[in-house]
């Protein structure tokens, strides 16, 4: 509920932590607060949002196939079930943590939001490192995690999907776990899966074409075209490698890549096709070649467009001001920090952040989850469609709060994510 100007004041401005030295659970709460101020909630609203509704933390023992018994730490967040359902994705990496968790789970409810689904934002990770398992060990930790969580999961609950290191595999053993608990087949538990289980055309890839559609919308509003455009993306796992053949293929100059190991640079544009071809199963190919450059120097090289899609925190105070790009599309989870986001506005440099660059892969979650409860599934055609209506919608939606507001893209992404779930709380009673 819409509050006076002395009700609305929420104590950010009292913060005397340096932006750039919160982490990005903080950064995120921060972000929610000033939304929430600038919309007219009051604390109470901010206190609600500020942290998941739920939080659940399990020991999954896995037989390994040494024959020795390992424990593995597992984490399910569920930020808030206002709307509907939450719904996010599981990953499997050694640096899960339980906050990196809960900010997941609330950029993935600022993500429904912006894309006006009928969920929530839920999360969950295990900490492993799935490059050092087998297939066996795999499917006992991930039968194991349902196993743990099940009681807080279900079509109408809380619907997983695939994240960093799972994959349609990983849901294919989740999903039929679920249904042996529950004794009925249940498609709709997750989304993500082989087709053959009722996956949906079109998922895989989904994310880049999400990020592809927005970029091509950003680059209208600048006079700029998609063809012919130089491009740099930091990273070339599953987002990052679709990424470069999508832009490939539309005729952009990809001009720089990377991966873990180092980056490739050539102003003339890259060989999409035949690097694509040869990068391994977690996108590495950078190792082939003698010319690398590190992924902070690939950064700061001439372009167009910038994409990081690796990890958080690349784009920062430090580098910002180097950066060449006029558009920077998120397609990674909090690649920019506060500050480097100021610098960036400020020189001008359109920023389309996370929570919108990425939300193409939650989209066609939903249409999968759809197609799950209707019986009836759609041809990729149809699934592309829809997705590129919807996440045209989303863009413009953000970037005329931007300007009508005179607020940054971010600020803008969280003010329209946030609108619906608030409204939903207060009629709820909640608060």
């Amino acid at each position: 509920m819409a509050t006076t100007a002395a009700q609305q004041a929420l104590p950010h401005e009292n913060d005397t932590t340096p932006a750039e030295k919160l982490s990005v659970f903080e950064r995120t709460q921060d972000v929610i607060r000033t939304a929430l101020a600038r919309m007219g909630y009051n604390e109470a609203y901010y206190e609600l949002l500020r942290e998941p509704l739920k939080l659940l933390t399990v020991r999954i023992p896995v037989k390994m196939d040494d024959g020795s018994v390992k424990l593995f730490t597992g984490y399910r967040a569920q930020h808030n079930d206002a709307i509907g359902p939450t719904k996010g994705g599981i990953r499997f990496h050694p640096e899960v943590t339980e906050e990196e968790v809960k900010a997941l789970s609330m950029w993935m409810s600022i993500k429904c939001g912006i894309t006006n689904l009928p969920y929530g934002g839920g999360k969950g990770g295990i900490q492993c490192d799935p490059r050092t398992m087998s297939q066996g060990e795999l499917e006992r930790l991930s039968r194991g995690y349902v196993r743990a969580v099940s009681q807080i999961v279900g079509p109408t609950k809380d619907i997983p999907a695939p994240d960093v290191f799972t994959n349609s595999q990983i849901m294919a053993w989740m999903m039929d776990e679920y249904s042996r608990i529950r004794e009925f087949d249940a498609p709709g538990f997750i989304t993500g899966k082989p087709i053959v289980l009722g996956g949906s055309a079109g998922r895989e890839s989904s994310t880049a074409q999400g990020v592809i559609i927005v970029m091509r919308e950003a680059a209208k509003v600048l006079g700029m075209q998609i063809a012919g455009a130089r491009v740099i993306i930091q990273g070339f796992g599953n987002a990052g490698s679709f990424l470069a053949k999508f832009l490939h293929k539309a005729g952009a100059k990809v001009v720089g890549i990377s991966d873990a190991i180092g980056a490739l640079y050539n102003p003339e544009g890259l060989d999409i096709p035949y690097l694509y071809d040869r990068r391994d199963s977690f996108g590495t190919v950078t190792n082939l070649f003698d010319n690398r450059i590190t992924n902070q120097e690939l950064l700061v090289q001439d372009c167009d467009i910038l994409v990081p899609a690796a990890i958080e925190n690349q784009i920062t105070e430090t580098n910002a001001h180097d950066i060449k790009a006029r558009i920077l599309v998120e397609a990674a989870n909090g690649p920019t920090t506060k500050r480097a986001t100021d610098i960036l506005t400020e020189r001008g440099v359109l920023i389309v952040p996370d929570v919108l660059a990425s939300a193409g892969g939650v989209v066609v979650s939903y249409f999968e989850w759809v197609q799950n409860n209707q019986g009836y599934y759609w041809t990729e055609d149809e699934v592309n469609t829809r997705l590129n209506q919807m996440l045209i919608d989303s863009f413009h939606n953000v970037y005329d709060t931007s300007r009508a507001s005179r607020v940054d893209m971010r600020l803008a992404a969280y003010i329209v994510g946030l609108r619906r779930m608030a409204e939903a709380s207060r009629l709820r009673g909640w608060v």
